[in-house]
């Protein structure tokens, strides 16, 4: 069963938990591969995102799989460059007990592979949100 839920509030927790659209467990973990970084319990979480006041976000797509939840999200470090990422939520009792993110930083096309390829549709509104349909949370 998938479900693509999108909350227009924050649930006065955590970004991570607005983004996931369930509770963190205290004791989750949350794993960042491209920097070989984990992050343990909700409140260092939490205070790892209170470092970034300019951080804006919007999730475009989540969906919500058993015990595993996978959302597609935009956010701006307040620079005006739009990071596309995936965020995996693996759950028990209903929490986030395991989460990886996936940061694309922005980039451009190589011109070799420009023939080869269409460009995607990305409106502001839609799965990939754009600068103004991003939100503080």
């Amino acid at each position: 069963m998938s479900v693509n839920v999108n909350q227009e509030e924050s649930n006065g927790e955590t970004r991570l938990a607005y983004i996931l659209g369930v509770p963190l467990a205290e004791n989750v973990v949350r794993q960042w591969p491209q920097m070989g970084e984990i992050v343990r319990t909700s409140k260092l979480i939490g205070s790892v995102e209170g470092n970034f006041a300019e951080l804006t976000l919007e999730v475009g797509r989540r969906l919500h799989l058993a015990n595993v939840v996978v959302v597609e999200w935009t956010c701006n470090y307040g620079d005006g460059r739009l990071y596309r990422n995936v965020t995996i939520g693996e759950l028990e009792n209903g929490k986030a007990v395991r989460v990886t993110d996936y940061w694309g930083e922005p980039t451009d096309t190589p011109q070799w592979r420009a023939p080869m390829t269409d460009r995607l549709d990305m409106p502001g509104d839609g799965i990939w949100k754009d600068n103004e349909h991003l939100s503080h949370h």
